[in-house]
């Protein structure tokens, strides 16, 4: 069985520029905070980040914004980091801003193989620009397609060494949903315990998701 707890060194060398990344958190709680920093001093660049929110010019995804690696952000929403804004304003940097459900349910097809959803949020808006309107019985929904990472970014409260995973608290939010979505997944562990410690019924993301883990410092 390959050893999946690693030095960061070794998960990071598999990110390169230009990737599509998921990053787990919601306004930087649940977001593997020193995965961040070792991308920061790795200067990978041209990435487009997939997240619910930009976080903030110095926490969560922010960061990287800030430092100029990213081309591209999807995200629920910007508000808390100025920085985004300004980007996408001067053009510096494209934002894609989707629905919070539309963005999970996105990335949720994508972990499940599908073609894409459809949903009815965003008709009549500029969300529904360029996409493809879908009619049920009488409906209108619009086609969604799904939103796959070559790397998932994720965090977690308790990771034992084979690789399964527990959230607590808020920092369940986006983290379970990337695990799925994603070539391959990086997990930032805040405990890591033995195997066979945490109970089946209990797992947020089991370990066949998961590829490497490194501790949280």
């Amino acid at each position: 069985m390959r050893q999946k707890l690693v030095s960061m060194e070794e998960a990071i060398s598999h990110i390169k520029d230009g990737m599509t990344i998921h990053v787990g958190g919601f306004l930087a709680c649940g977001t593997p905070e020193n995965i961040v920093t070792a991308l920061i001093e790795k200067g990978v660049k041209d990435l487009t980040i997939v997240c619910n929110d930009s976080g903030f010019v110095d926490r969560g995804v922010g960061r990287l914004i800030v430092n100029n690696q990213v081309k591209k952000v999807i995200a629920s929403h910007i508000g808390t980091n100025p920085e985004t804004g300004r980007r996408m304003q001067s053009g510096e940097m494209e934002v894609e801003l989707v629905p919070q459900g539309t963005l999970a349910e996105r990335v949720r097809a994508a972990g499940y193989g599908l073609g894409g959803i459809l949903t009815p949020t965003g008709l009549g808006t500029i969300v529904q620009e360029g996409k493809q309107i879908v009619n049920v019985d009488g409906r209108d929904y619009l086609l969604e397609k799904p939103i796959k990472a070559d790397v998932a970014l994720i965090f977690g409260t308790k990771v034992d060494e084979l690789g399964n995973v527990i959230c607590e608290k808020t920092t369940k939010n986006f983290n379970p949903l990337m695990a799925t979505a994603a070539d391959l997944v990086i997990v930032e562990a805040l405990e890591i315990v033995p195997a066979g410690s945490l109970s089946p019924e209990h797992l947020d993301i089991s370990r066949i998701f998961v590829d490497y883990i490194v501790e949280s410092k």
